[in-house]
C-alpha cells in the first residue's frame, strides 16, 4: 500500500532568510541573506537621491523631492519593471527586514522633528497666522472629504467610508513645516512677513495634522466596533498626560544636570533614546502608530540648554543621511504608476491635484485677503502653505497599510504630493520678487573726505576660532577722534544644511530675522564676546546672524552692509592655521563665498589671514600693542590699506610702518620696461597727492613711520617683506601694481602681495588684511536696488533702533 507524501498535500513554506552568508567561495549567494542584501539595498538608495538632489540642486529644490523620485525610480514603476532586478535586489522576502529598518529610521527622525518643534513658539502663533492655518486645513479638508466620495465609487471600492474620508482629508490638508522651513532659507524669505506667517501657519498645521491622523488611524483596524475607536482614543490621551507628567520632568532632570561646557553624560543619551523606544512600542501597542510615541517624546524634551543639541547631533547624520531615504524607496516600491491607466484614472488624478492646490490657495488667499494682505503676498503665502512631503508619505503608507488605500489611489496620492511641492518653488520665485531695496549713501570706503564721520564695519566670522582676532582688529581700528565713532556689526555665518537641525536655526531666524538682531542676551554663544567687548568699550557692537546656504550667503553679507551702509565687509580667509604653523583649507565653499562677497559687496572688502592677532583671547584697551606693516605699492587698494593703517595708527599701542616701494628709473613694479613712462608717472603722481591728503589728517605722527624702497626685481621686493616678518599685522591692497611675488598660488583672490605673505614658509605670527577698495564701475550687478533720497547727503543716524527689529 503506497504511503501518502505529506509534500505533496501541504506546501512547504521558504525558509526565512539567515542573516549573513558563509562567502561566495563557500557557493553563497550575498544576495540571499539579510545583512548584503539590506547593505546593497542602503548603497543604491542612498546614491540614487543624492545623484537626483545634486541634479535637482539648479532647480533649487529641497532633498525630499529626490527622495521621492528616487523611492518611485526603484520600484514597479521605473526599474523594477525589470523582474529580475526587482527579485534580485528588492526580493519580496527581504521587504520586512527593509520595512523594520526603515520605520527605525523615520521613528528616530519623528522624534528630532519634535525635539526641535518649539510649542512655545505655537502658543505664540498670532490671530493672522493663527487664522491662516485654520483656513488652510479647514477647505482642503473639506475637498479631501468630496474627493473621497468620487474615489470610493470609481478606484477605492470597497473600503470603509468614514475611514477613508478622514484620510483623503487628512491627506490634502497637510502642509510640510520641515520641507517649507528649507524652501523658505533658500529664497531668502524667512524674515520677510510672508515668511513669519508661512512658519507660525505650518507649525499650526503641523501638530493639527498629527492629531488628525492620530484619529484616522483610530478609526481603522478589523475590529469595526466604535467603542475600539473610542479606547484606542482614550489610552492616546491618557499617554500624553502620562509623558507630559512623568516622562518631562525625568528628561528635565536629565538636562538640568546636563550645564553648558560640560559634556552630557552617556547614560543620559542612552535613557533618552531608550525612552524614544519605550514610547513607540506603548503607542504601538494601543493602535496608533509607534511614529506618535517618538514624536511626543521629541516634543516634551526641554529646549533650553544643551542637552537637546547633543541629542541632535548624536543621530541626526546616521538617521537623515542613511536611513530615512530608506523609507522612501520603501514608499516607492509600494507605487506603481502604471496602475494610472485610461482616462478615469488620469482625470482622478488631475481632479486630486486641483483640490489640493485649489483648497490650499484659495483658502488661504481668502482669508489673507481679509486680514489685508497684498494680492501678491496673499498669492504666494496660498502656494507655500501646498507644500507637501514626509509626513504626506507618513499618512498615505499608513492608509496603504490598514488597506485604506489600494495601489492606485496610493499611486495617485504620491504624484499629488510630488507634484504640489515640486512646483512650489518655481511659482514662488515667478510670483514673488521681494524687492531689495535700499538708500544710496556715501561712505563706501575708509579713504574719505570727511574723516570725522563714523566709520561702520560688517565684521563676519564662522567659529569661535575667528573670534579673539576680530575683536582686537576692532580695537585697533576704533581710533581716538571725539567724532569720528566706529559701529559693527558682528556678523555669524551659519550654514543651512539639509540635516535636520537646520530647522532649529530656521526657528530662530524666524524668531530674530535674517540677518537678525540678537534680543536676548547669551542667545547665540558666538556673540557673547561681541556682548562684552561693547560693555568695556565705546564701539558699538551689533550682533548680528545670517543662516543660508552658501552658494548664496553672500547675498545677506551684501544686502546687510548696503542695508547697514558700511564702509568695509571683513571676511576670515577661508583657511586657518594648524598647531604646527601650516595653513588647512576650510573647504572650497568658504573660498567661493570670499570670492562673491569680492564681486558684489557696495562697499570695500577686507580678507582677515588670521594668525593670533594679540594671542587667542581678547586684549584690553590699556594693553594693545601692535606693530602693522603696510607695504605700499601704488593703485586704489594700496591707497585704500594705508588709510586704514592711518586710523589704526590714531590709537596709542599701534605703530605703522608704511613701506613704500618703488622701481628703479625707466621700470614699474612689474618690472616690464616697455611701459609707458608718461603713465607711469601720472599713477605716481596720484599716490603721492593722496599720501599728502592722508597723513596730513595724522594727529600722532610719532606712531607713524615712513619708508621708501627701490626695487628692481622681485627677489629685492621678497627680501624687503621678509625683514618685516616679525610684526603683528600687515596691511596690503588686493590688486596692487606690483609682479606676482608667488609662481603658484591658490588664492587670486588675495592679490600677488596678500598670497605671498599669507604662506606658512613666510610667517606663522604675522596676521594679514588684505584690502579692496569699493569701485563703483566694476560692481555692475548690485544686490540692492538703490532708491533716492531727497537729500543726497543724508546719512543714516548713528543710534540704530536695533530693538525694534
Amino acid at each position: 500500500m503506497a504511503t501518502p507524501n505529506a509534500t505533496t498535500a501541504h506546501p512547504i513554506c521558504p525558509a526565512p532568510m539567515k542573516a549573513t552568508s558563509n562567502g561566495s567561495f563557500q557557493g553563497d549567494s550575498p544576495l540571499d541573506y539579510a545583512l548584503p542584501l539590506i547593505i546593497l539595498q542602503i548603497i543604491l538608495v542612498v546614491a540614487l537621491t543624492r545623484t537626483l538632489a545634486f541634479i535637482l540642486q539648479p532647480l533649487r529644490q529641497p532633498r525630499v523631492i529626490a527622495e521621492i523620485i528616487g523611492g518611485i525610480l526603484l520600484g514597479p514603476s521605473a526599474l523594477g519593471r525589470n523582474q529580475k532586478f526587482l527579485h534580485t535586489v528588492f526580493p519580496a522576502k527581504s521587504m520586512t527586514v527593509l520595512d523594520t529598518l526603515a520605520n527605525i529610521g523615520l521613528l528616530f527622525f519623528l522624534f528630532l522633528v519634535g525635539l526641535e518643534l518649539d510649542i512655545r513658539a505655537i502658543n505664540r502663533t498670532g490671530k493672522k497666522a493663527l487664522g491662516i492655518a485654520l483656513a488652510g486645513i479647514s477647505l482642503p479638508f473639506v475637498l479631501g472629504i468630496g474627493t473621497s466620495f468620487i474615489l470610493r465609487t470609481t478606484v477605492n471600492k470597497g473600503v470603509s467610508q468614514g475611514t477613508f474620508l478622514v484620510f483623503m482629508g487628512v491627506a490634502l490638508s497637510i502642509t510640510a513645516f520641515p520641507v517649507l522651513a528649507r524652501i523658505l532659507a533658500e529664497l531668502k524669505l524667512l524674515t520677510t512677513d510672508i515668511g513669519r506667517i508661512a512658519m507660525s501657519a505650518a507649525a499650526v498645521n503641523d501638530v493639527a495634522a498629527w492629531i488628525l491622523l492620530a484619529l484616522a488611524i483610530a478609526l481603522t483596524g478589523t475590529d469595526t466596533s466604535p467603542l475600539v475607536s473610542i479606547w484606542v482614543l482614550l489610552c492616546g490621551a491618557a499617554f500624553i498626560l502620562f509623558a507630559i507628567f512623568v516622562i518631562r520632568p525625568a528628561l528635565q532632570l536629565m538636562a538640568r544636570r546636563s550645564p553648558e561646557g560640560e559634556p552630557v553624560k552617556e547614560v543620559y543619551i542612552c535613557i533618552t533614546l531608550s525612552l524614544v523606544l519605550a514610547a513607540g512600542f506603548i503607542t504601538d501597542t494601543i493602535g496608533i502608530h509607534a511614529l506618535f510615541g517618538a514624536f511626543v517624546v521629541g516634543l516634551i524634551i526641554p529646549k533650553d540648554g544643551p542637552f537637546a543639541g547633543v541629542l541632535i547631533e548624536k543621530i541626526e547624520d546616521l538617521v537623515s543621511g542613511l536611513f530615512l531615504p530608506l523609507y522612501f524607496a520603501s514608499s516607492g516600491l509600494k507605487t506603481n504608476v502604471a496602475t494610472i491607466k485610461g482616462g478615469q484614472s488620469w482625470a482622478l488624478l488631475a481632479l486630486v491635484i486641483f483640490n489640493a492646490c485649489f483648497g490650499k490657495i484659495v483658502g488661504t488667499l481668502g482669508v489673507s485677503m481679509l486680514f489685508k494682505l497684498p494680492f501678491k503676498e496673499a498669492l504666494t503665502l496660498g502656494f507655500l502653505m501646498n507644500t507637501k512631503g514626509l509626513v504626506e508619505l507618513i499618512v498615505l503608507n499608513i492608509g496603504k497599510d490598514r488597506k485604506v488605500l489600494n495601489d492606485q489611489s496610493f499611486a495617485i496620492l504620491v504624484l499629488m504630493a510630488l507634484f504640489t511641492t515640486f512646483i512650489t518653488t518655481p511659482i514662488v520665485m515667478a510670483i514673488y520678487k521681494p524687492a531689495r531695496k535700499g538708500a544710496n549713501y556715501h561712505h563706501r570706503t575708509i579713504q574719505r573726505k570727511d574723516i570725522d564721520s563714523e566709520l561702520r564695519i560688517l565684521a563676519c566670522f564662522h567659529s569661535t576660532r575667528n573670534i579673539p582676532t576680530m575683536i582686537n582688529l576692532i580695537e585697533s581700528s576704533r581710533g581716538i577722534r571725539k567724532r569720528g565713532k566706529l559701529c559693527v556689526y558682528s556678523m555669524h555665518l551659519m550654514e543651512l544644511s539639509e540635516r535636520s537641525s537646520a530647522i532649529s536655526m530656521v526657528h530662530k531666524a524666524r524668531n530674530d530675522g535674517l540677518p537678525f538682531w540678537n534680543k536676548k542676551q547669551g542667545q547665540d554663544k558666538m556673540v557673547i564676546a561681541f556682548e562684552a567687548y561693547q560693555q568695556l568699550s565705546k564701539v558699538t557692537v551689533r550682533p548680528m546672524t545670517a543662516i543660508s546656504a552658501f552658494n548664496s550667503m553672500h547675498e545677506d553679507i551684501c544686502t546687510s552692509a548696503h542695508q547697514k551702509r558700511t564702509a568695509l565687509i571683513i571676511m576670515p580667509f577661508h583657511k586657518h592655521q594648524r598647531m604646527d604653523g601650516t595653513m588647512e583649507s576650510l573647504g572650497h565653499a568658504f573660498h567661493l563665498l570670499n570670492q562673491r562677497v569680492l564681486s558684489y559687496a557696495p562697499c570695500s572688502v577686507a580678507i582677515l589671514v588670521d594668525r593670533g592677532l594679540g594671542g587667542t583671547t581678547q586684549v584690553t584697551a590699556s594693553e594693545v600693542s601692535y606693530s602693522v606693516v603696510m607695504p605700499f605699492f601704488g593703485g586704489s587698494d594700496d591707497r585704500e590699506a594705508l588709510a586704514y593703517g592711518i586710523r589704526m595708527a590714531e590709537h596709542p599701542g599701534i605703530k605703522l610702518t608704511v613701506l613704500r616701494f618703488k622701481a628703479a628709473s625707466g621700470m614699474s613694479l612689474t618690472f616690464d620696461a616697455k611701459e609707458d613712462e608718461k603713465t607711469k608717472k601720472g599713477g605716481d603722481d596720484q599716490d603721492d597727492e593722496n599720501h599728502s591728503k592722508l597723513f596730513a589728517t595724522v594727529k600722532n605722527e610719532e606712531s607713524i613711520t615712513h619708508e621708501e624702497k627701490v626695487v628692481g626685481n622681485r627677489d629685492e621686493i621678497i627680501a624687503a617683506l621678509k625683514s618685516m616678518s616679525k610684526c603683528n599685522l600687515f596691511l596690503v591692497g588686493r590688486t596692487s601694481p606690483t609682479v606676482q611675488l608667488v609662481d603658484r598660488t591658490d588664492c587670486p583672490d588675495l592679490g600677488p602681495v596678500g598670497s605671498f605673505l599669507a604662506l606658512s614658509e613666510f610667517s606663522t605670527t604675522s596676521s594679514v588684511l588684505v584690502v579692496q577698495q569699493y569701485d563703483p564701475l566694476l560692481n555692475l550687478h548690485p544686490l540692492v536696488e538703490e532708491i533716492a533720497q531727497e537729500d543726497p547727503n543724508d546719512e543714516e543716524p548713528d543710534t540704530l533702533v536695533a530693538d525694534a527689529v
